[in-house]
Order: C-alpha cells, then structure tokens, then sequence
C-alpha cells in the first residue's frame, strides 16, 4: 500500500503563506480573542474562526466587531487589540514541517516568496524570531502593499512579477480558503494544507489538499524529493507526554480487534492544536511493566467521525488484562502518515496493521531504538506531562 506519487504538474517556485501556514498563529488568535472579549462580557469559543481565517486584520476585525456587537468602530478595535498580539509574536512557534520545508528547497535552490495579508512590517517582526527564514525568501510581500488582500489574486501575481516567473510555473502553498482562490485566481497551482481540518472538504478549488506540511511531496511537482523518509517513516523531534489510561470509545477492541491505551485529552490541549492529525510511532513505558513498541493515532478518526480531536496509543504487544489507571509515559520519535478515510471497515482495519508493520520494522532501527532507554519512559512525569 502506498500513497499516490504522480507528477501533477512542473513548478519552478513556490509561494508560501505565513500564518496558518509556516507558522501556528490559530492558537494565539484563539487566546487574545478570549482574552480580549471577555472585556467586553463575551466569550470567544473558538467556534467562529472559519469566518476570520486568511482575512486581513481590518476584514477580520469587521467579523469581530459586528458579530459581538462591540460598542467600538472598527478602527478602535484594530488599536486596541494589535498591541496584545504584538506582544505575542515573539512566541509563536513554527507548524510542524515549515522548517523542513524551508531548508529543503533553499538546499535545492527553489526560488519562493512569502505573501501574507498581514502587513509587512508584521511579517518580518514575526519570522525574526525563526533563525534563515528571512534570507531564505527572494520576495516578501505584505497585505498593506497591494491594493486588495486574498482572495484577490494580486499579491500573489505581485510575488510573481517580482521573482520574474510565470504565474502558472508558481506553487502556492496556502491554509486558508481566501489564500486558495486567490492563488488560483492567479493561475497558480495550489496545495491547501486546511488550518481548520474539520472543514477540508471545503477547499475544493485546491489543486490538492494535504493533512499538514509534513504531507508535502514536492516531486508531485517536479521539484526535488525529501531525502529524509526512512523505511516508510518519517524521523520527527521526539516529543514526551504522559498520564492515566483511561477507557476511550470501546471500539479498538470491540470492533478493530486492535485494543488501545487511551489518554483523557485534558490538559493536553496544546499537545493536540500543536500535532498534526495523522499516525505516529515510538516508545510507551508503563510505570509496572515495562516498556513496549507503539503506534499512534492523533485526530478526528473520519470513519468514526469523532466530534474531538483524540489521541489512541496502540501499545504493540498482547497483554492479559486491562491497565486502566495505570501511568503510561509516550516517546513519540517518527511519523507514518495522514489521518485518512476508508472506504469499508476492513481496509481500515487493513492500513491499521500495515502501520503496525511498518512501526514494529522502523524501531528496530538504532535511529529509534535508541529512545527504547530514554529515562522518561521509567521515571516519574513532570506535573505538565513534559519531558525531565
């Protein structure tokens, strides 16, 4: 089983996006908002950021304004509130494979160019804070120099121009459904990586549609492959988390015959907004038994369409009886696919053991066996689940 690989179509450049994209701003927009609405008596769950992804900050900010009748103009909410995020920008961390794919094609000398509808001045204070980002772009453009922001196709035909490139010789790499149109209304070929997964299916304009940017298969368009790919799995910076077992949906042995070792979900909010959905391998100690092979699945499981994004170890050995209650230690050292849907239970349950298969070879070798002895996996937690 394998993943499609066919060349769609030959790109000489690549046009990237920045917030939602290369970097994982959600999360600070979901925080200030809260934060700054409770001033006013409302509540930001969260639950209406589909309508202020990919706007700029004025559109964004008349969504903000009307919806929770703010007794304030829209100018006085922008004044107000860039100075909350201002002082968030020095936190914000990279999305998983943004780096990767920075430094893969600067090593193979593919040309790109960032365009946001942030305003200039905000982009380079926020990749200061990301060491080659900014030498690694010949173009950067903001939203505050072109005349309209996405979806209107001139920023994008604007990065063109200035890197004297055809449009249609463009990749546009993009999170958000404005960013799409606008890189399609540009003639450009476009890979959406959703910044808001649940809502996938509506990026249907997307010349393809990937999980995150550790997805991404640059020979799909004629650009030199990741080199990195090792037996089927991708080598990730190792990342610890831990807790109770707890009973989960009942279907991993039920109706999977796979039995699962699951972990609440609380407290480890963060956790999932920062990891991609997708399968995952590594290491779990248990605090009286040992420590075993495992892979992982973090997402919304499509088949069974979980209302919540979850995370279901699979602990890769037959026990004889439950271990609810028990401490279970996580070293998640590599990556295997995306969270994907299946057409029938059984090609599901098919992809399962296949990923099985391909984790019980992986940790075989010295690049994961090693974490087979990390000290976590045997000593005690931090009270945040973090690695000692």
């Amino acid at each position: 089983m394998s993943m499609a690989n066919s060349l769609k179509k030959l790109v000489s450049c690549v046009i990237l996006d920045l917030d939602g994209t290369l970097l994982n701003t959600d999360g600070i927009v979901n925080e200030v908002l809260k934060v700054y609405l409770v001033k006013h008596g409302k509540q930001w769950d969260g639950r209406e950021a589909h309508k202020i992804v990919g706007k700029t900050p004025s559109e964004a900010a008349a969504v903000i304004v009307e919806d929770y009748g703010l007794p304030l103009s829209i100018d006085e909410f922008v004044s107000e509130i860039t100075p909350m995020f201002s002082a968030q920008w020095c936190s914000i961390k990279a999305l998983p494979g943004a780096n990767r794919l920075i430094n893969h094609l600067r090593g193979h000398d593919v040309r790109m160019a960032l365009a946001s509808n942030s305003p200039r001045e905000n982009i380079e204070t926020k990749i200061s804070y990301h060491p080659g980002w900014k030498e690694s772009f010949s173009v950067i453009i903001g939203g505050d120099e072109v005349t309209a922001g996405k979806p209107s196709p001139e920023i994008f035909l604007e990065a063109a121009k200035k890197l004297n490139i055809d449009p249609s010789k463009c990749l546009v790499v993009e999170d958000s459904i404005p960013g799409v149109m606008a890189g399609k209304a540009a003639g450009m070929e476009v890979v959406a990586v959703p910044s808001l997964p649940k809502l996938s299916h509506l990026y249907t304009s997307a010349d393809e549609v990937i999980n995150s940017l550790l997805d991404l298969r640059p020979e799909r368009w004629g650009l030199s492959p990741f080199e990195d790919w090792i037996q089927g799995t991708l080598p990730i910076e190792p990342w610890y988390f831990g807790g109770p077992v707890v009973k989960g949906f009942g279907r991993g042995s039920k109706v999977l015959g796979i039995p699962t070792a699951n972990l609440s979900t609380k407290g480890y909010s963060t956790v999932l907004s920062e990891r991609p959905s997708g399968v995952y391998f590594g290491w779990a100690g248990l605090s009286t038994r040992g420590v075993y092979k495992m892979v992982m699945s973090i997402g919304w499981n499509p088949y069974f369409n979980n209302a919540e994004k979850t995370m279901e170890p699979w602990l890769l050995y037959d026990f004889d009886e439950d271990f609810y209650g028990e401490e279970l230690r996580l070293a998640i050292v590599g990556y295997i696919r995306p969270e994907a849907n299946f057409p029938s239970l059984e090609s599901l349950i098919e992809w399962i053991h296949e990923d099985r298969r391909i984790a019980e070879t992986a940790l075989e070798l010295p690049l994961y066996s090693k974490y087979q002895d990390d000290p976590y996996l045997k000593g005690s937690l931090h009270e945040d689940g973090s690695h000692p």
